[in-house]
């Protein structure tokens, strides 16, 4: 990122996370800018980081304004917004800049024609444990860009994270695994939660249990050059207890349910995607 002016448009959730992990990786606060909704949060911003930041509640023209020549502009605009917020910026974006978006949906093709041809465009799917430096990011270049600014942007998602290069075609599919895979874990944890509270644990006993469990177990697994069958057959003795456990889960066809589940959820990101 050195020598590189970095604007981050809509530093909400996702666009905050980044633009603390480029922080963290000792990316200099006066080559960042930011837009964000409000006021209150452009000033938090400013704040914590030291960054210049704009308030499109104080002026219509905040994107513009963070965006006036930034190197990298990292779009974390809602995906409904992002064709109206490049064409809103385009005026302002220095030729050969690289616009990246984090947005479902949102085709390259779509966005190349909303920035013109002044800049190159990559799309990035990071999921929310980036928030917390442990992220998984797909990202896939536009035909304006090359591979120097595909690198470049693999550098920018290391920040917050590990980083999978894959091409275009293939972020929706990439998008029902990592992506949505958080969920998948967490709704584990919550019915994990419940079976605990109905063996008669405390609220507070249940959430220990349940979230150092799943801690130390995803900790275990990134340590590990085991694959996850072979760990989970380390917990599993013959004829014991967890075995009663998974043989519910076989019944349940367990396998059968994630792969219907990522199906729908593929086919979902693709309706999405139409005419985006």
């Amino acid at each position: 990122m050195e020598n590189n002016k970095i604007a981050v448009i809509g530093a909400g959730s996702m666009g905050g996370a980044i633009l603390s992990g480029l922080i963290a990786a000792g990316t200099a606060a006066d080559s960042i800018t930011a837009s964000t909704a409000t006021t209150q949060s452009a000033k938090s911003l400013s704040d914590k980081f030291g960054i210049k930041s704009f308030a499109l509640d104080a002026s219509p023209s905040a994107n513009s304004d963070a965006s006036h020549g930034a190197d990298i502009l990292l779009i974390a605009v809602k995906p409904a917004k992002v064709l109206a917020t490049l064409e809103q910026i385009k005026s302002s974006v220095k030729d050969g800049a690289l616009v990246i978006s984090v947005a479902a949906g949102v085709t390259t093709e779509s966005m190349e024609q909303a920035i013109g041809s002044k800049a190159s465009v990559i799309r990035a799917m990071p999921n929310t444990p980036s928030i917390v430096g442990h992220g998984v990011t797909g990202i896939a270049k536009g035909k304006s860009a090359n591979d120097n600014q595909l690198a470049l942007a693999k550098d920018l998602f290391e920040t917050v994270g590990q980083v999978i290069v894959v091409e275009e075609e293939k972020i929706n599919a990439l998008s029902t695994i990592s992506g949505s895979g958080p969920a998948y874990v967490f709704y584990f944890a919550e019915k994990l939660m419940t079976a605990a509270k109905k063996m008669g644990f405390s609220e507070k006993e249940a959430n220990l249990m349940v979230r150092a469990t799943f801690l130390g177990s995803a900790t275990l697994l990134a340590a590990s050059s085991d694959s996850p069958e072979t760990l989970r057959a380390q917990v599993t003795s013959p004829n014991g207890t967890t075995m009663q456990a998974t043989a519910r889960f076989d019944e349940a066809d367990l396998e059968k349910v994630f792969i219907e589940a990522t199906e729908a959820a593929l086919a979902r990101a693709i309706e999405l995607g139409k005419n985006k």
